[in-house]
């Protein structure tokens, strides 16, 4: 990437995090010249027996667009822990739903793959591209809509003009705000611990996931054999796991999730975030476009979260290519909608079929009790079902984009 930052681009993207990563590169790849905005430098020095707190569950289609974008590779040369089974289980009754990637001829269902291996492998084929420049650390301060471009203002003293200007900057995006964007949603209550764990059974390749009334807690598989949890509960529940020594917390972890890995034998730093659902009003305005939890945050039990966001990307990346193809203005609000109204559905399902798992699993109420034992027991003895929902999962339906397909932005449809 340039060393010198011109001031004026044809898209700024504000967030250089997995999401707003992954467009710079599929733009930036295509030609665009991009300015990559990010608040925090990026480190990628980290002990190399260290682990990150926080994973993600990346799905076929995810990895298909990483794949497209050549950062899969260099993800694959840190570390990647594939999973081929999933078991879900409630707590309070007997119903219980077995996922196996066999059933559906496939070689696995996802990839478990901490965050920071994400952000490397991404950040790798960034410095490959001279139109892209990361402008770090900065901050936005002001952002202005004109008819034929937008103008950002950072906290750097720069100023600097694009025809398109993207929100990738997390939930309490600032863009978002200074756009006037509205959201809607509420706290779950909930708080998401996190830590690696090492058990004495192997994880088998398994991703484990238990309903509790506070929350579910799940045991995510890592290359290691060991496991990254994230384990949904109150706040007042939270702090308390986050002041146990390690020995009470292993003990508390251990009667939560049984002997399914056998023995928790110890654990990594732990820590914490609050979980809430919510969802912008708009996408989309002339020049601007939100995508990723700028747009849409959801609850973590399904672990769908960043793969919304990166079929967000991708989306948009192709919205705007075709867009430049065919001689159009991509940054005019007639092309936007074109993105808007691709996603925005999809989006809207994921995060209300999120939102009603999690109340059915943390109602105690008998008939819900019954309702989700009984849904689980006749999901896992009806083949079609399961398969459907397993699709679904790893991102194999729906209205999916070129690089989800593993496909280039040149391809045609």
């Amino acid at each position: 990437m340039n060393e010198s930052v011109s001031q004026d681009y044809d898209i700024i993207i504000v967030g250089a995090g997995m999401v707003g990563a992954t467009l710079a590169c599929a733009l930036g790849q295509q030609g665009f010249r991009i300015g990559l905005i990010e608040v925090n430098e990026p480190n990628f020095d980290w002990p190399a027996d260290s682990v990150d707190q926080r994973v993600s569950a990346i799905t076929c289609a995810s990895q298909k667009i990483f794949e497209s974008i050549g950062a899969w590779p260099l993800m694959c040369k840190q570390r990647v822990s594939p999973y081929r089974d999933m078991r879900v289980w409630d707590a309070t009754g007997s119903g219980s739903v077995h996922f196996d990637c066999a059933q559906l001829g496939e070689p696995l269902l996802g990839h478990i793959v901490e965050n920071r291996v994400i952000l490397f492998g991404l950040h790798e084929q960034l410095q490959k591209l001279d139109c892209v420049d990361l402008i770090t650390p900065a901050s936005v301060t002001q952002l202005d809509i004109e008819l034929e471009q937008a103008r950002v203002a950072l906290d750097n003293g720069q100023q600097l003009t694009a025809k398109l200007v993207v929100a990738a900057d997390g939930s309490r995006s600032k863009l978002r705000e200074l756009a006037g964007i509205e959201t809607s949603g509420w706290s779950y209550e909930q708080h998401g611990v996190v830590a690696h764990i090492t058990t004495s059974k192997s994880n088998q390749e398994t991703a484990w996931q238990r309903f509790m009334p506070d929350g579910p807690l799940a045991f995510l598989p890592l290359s290691d054999d060991n496991s990254s949890i994230v384990w949904s509960t109150t706040p007042e529940h939270a702090d308390q796991l986050l002041a146990m020594d390690e020995a009470d917390f292993l003990d508390e972890l251990q009667e939560a999730f049984g002997d399914h890995l056998g023995r928790m034998l110890k654990c990594g730093p732990r820590a914490a975030f609050p979980l809430r659902m919510q969802h912008a009003k708009k996408y989309t305005l002339p020049r601007l476009a939100l995508l990723g939890d700028a747009a849409h945050t959801v609850h973590p039990l399904a672990g769908q979260g960043v793969n919304l966001g990166l079929a967000d990307a991708a989306s948009l990346a192709e919205v705007i290519v075709d867009a430049r193809q065919q001689r159009q203005d991509f940054g005019a609000h007639r092309i936007l909608r074109r993105y808007e109204r691709w996603r925005k559905g999809e989006n809207l399902a994921m995060l209300s079929t999120m939102d009603g798992f999690k109340r059915l699993f943390g109602s105690t109420q008998p008939l819900m009790k019954w309702l989700r034992n009984t849904g689980l027991h006749l999901t896992n003895s009806t083949s079609p079902l399961k398969n459907m929902i397993m699709r679904q999962a790893m991102g194999m339906e729906g209205d999916l984009s070129r690089l989800a397909k593993g496909q280039t932005l040149n391809e045609e449809q």
